[in-house]
């Protein structure tokens, strides 16, 4: 077995059973949003669409995704995660079936709105989980094994709505891909476990003495308040009312300390102009060589789905051995392969775009691998940076603002951009955000948290 996987065994009990339930449905979780792209010149041929309209089902998706994130993180913080997992999936998996009856455009948009109400409980969830399974120095490997769903997820999506959609319409693959998100929810409930939150973290917050202050402050109130002679009922209404209002600022002065942190701020705003610009592409790749490069619709998304897969698995497993090896002797390694993981990624995205024909999908694997080096490492980043008690608040503000400032308008605006021009220039747009991406990682790796061993 590989070093980089060897580490993970002594975890196994309890964890694999649910390490492996939650990859599974984050792969479903992926081929379900991915089979709208794969089939989307079909469903805008049917619909008589127009670009700026297709990339508004994806705005659809993840602007409720994002509003979705930060109450559910809010309710991971306090109730246990397992049975919002499993509303999450049945919820998003019901979307995709659904989608399958839909026979107008704005019934299509209000399920691919579903589906991003119910993607956005699963995916703070189950990084949080995993978290709390393995220390952090473990979470860069496990992460990034858990994020090779992704790009396996996203070219099963691109192939059942090509390859399927040309053969049998391309309501079929949304009814037939729907079912195992389903059985997986179902097996989740019976073998799933929950961790212990921040169990497995090496280093604890030191108490704040500000926080100690306000515990004082409220014993003192409450003592007082017990020697005024007052009704017996008013008393207990009173110590009550107490007790809500300074467990309120217990609980929300280190949820707002997640605004200050640095460490956390530079990770989520470079992966939100990542996001940018993967959410754009990723909508329009299938369909800019369908119309580029003269492709078929099921043999762009076959060549979409294969470079997805081999690129996303390669480069999530390179870039998290990289990093693996690279935090032995420098606790920034996180932040720096990320960035060079975009700095690499850039000049193979202007060959794809503006480069002739020829060079257009040996570019597309080159800047494919490039970006997946990051995928393990950042998210690694995102959850190091915050301690276990308000890890899903965290994971949960990073989902809101990287789809906030990331993909949840992207793929409507290169649409805009091609009813007016062409669909080149509006791909072509998404290369601004990835240099804005290296200044942001470039800043962030400054701001690394140390590790502290046991």
């Amino acid at each position: 077995m590989p070093t980089f996987l060897r580490k993970l065994r002594p975890h196994k009990s309890p964890a694999l059973g649910t390490v492996l339930l939650l990859i599974a449905l984050n792969l479903l979780n992926y081929l379900d949003r991915y089979i709208l792209n794969g089939a989307q010149p079909l469903i805008q041929s049917e619909f008589h669409a127009t670009d700026e309209m297709m990339g508004r089902l994806t705005t659809a998706l993840f602007f409720f995704y994002m509003f979705a994130a930060p109450a559910s993180g809010w309710l991971g913080d306090w109730l246990r995660r397992k049975p919002l997992i499993i509303t999450g999936a049945i919820l998003w998996s019901l979307a995709t079936l659904g989608t399958a009856f839909v026979h107008t455009y704005w019934g299509l948009f209000a399920r691919r709105a579903l589906v991003g109400v119910g993607e956005a409980t699963f995916g703070i969830y189950a990084p949080a989980v995993l978290a709390d399974f393995y220390p952090e120095r473990d979470r860069n490997r496990i992460l990034s094994i858990f994020y090779l769903a992704i790009p396996v997820g996203a070219a099963l999506g691109y192939l059942a709505g090509g390859e399927l959609g040309s053969l049998w319409g391309w309501r079929q693959p949304f009814l037939l891909c729907a079912i195992p998100g389903l059985i997986i929810a179902a097996l989740y409930g019976v073998w799933g476990r929950e961790p212990e939150r921040g169990g497995k973290d090496r280093f604890r917050a030191v108490p704040s003495p500000r926080i100690d202050s306000w515990a004082a402050l409220e014993r003192i109130v409450k003592r007082r308040l017990r020697l005024v002679k007052m009704d017996a009922l008013l008393t207990a209404f009173g110590v009550a009312a107490i007790s809500f209002t300074f467990g309120s600022i217990r609980f929300a002065r280190p949820r707002l300390r997640i605004f200050k942190n640095p460490a956390f701020l530079t990770s989520t705003f470079g992966l939100a102009a990542i996001t940018f610009a993967l959410g754009g592409i990723s909508a329009w790749v299938p369909t800019f060589l369908h119309r580029a490069n003269g492709l078929s619709v099921a043999n762009a998304s076959l060549v979409v789905g294969a470079i997805t897969v081999i690129d996303g698995i390669g480069g999530t497993l390179v870039g998290g051995w990289i990093a693996h090896r690279w935090q032995r002797t420098d606790h920034r390694a996180l932040y720096l392969i990320s960035f060079w993981s975009v700095v690499l990624t850039i000049p193979f995205g202007v060959l794809v775009f503006f480069g002739p024909h020829s060079t257009t999908i040996p570019a597309l694997f080159c800047a494919e691998f490039f970006i997946f080096l990051n995928t393990g490492p950042l998210n690694a980043a995102i959850v190091n940076s915050v301690q276990g008690a308000v890890r899903a608040t965290a994971i949960s503000i990073n989902l809101f603002c990287i789809h906030a400032f990331g993909d949840t308008f992207s793929p409507q605006i290169i649409g805009a951009i091609s009813d007016h021009s062409t669909l080149s220039i509006g791909l072509g747009a998404t290369l601004v955000s990835l240099f804005v991406a290296c200044w942001i990682l470039w800043y962030g790796a400054r701001f690394a948290p140390p590790y502290y061993e046991a």
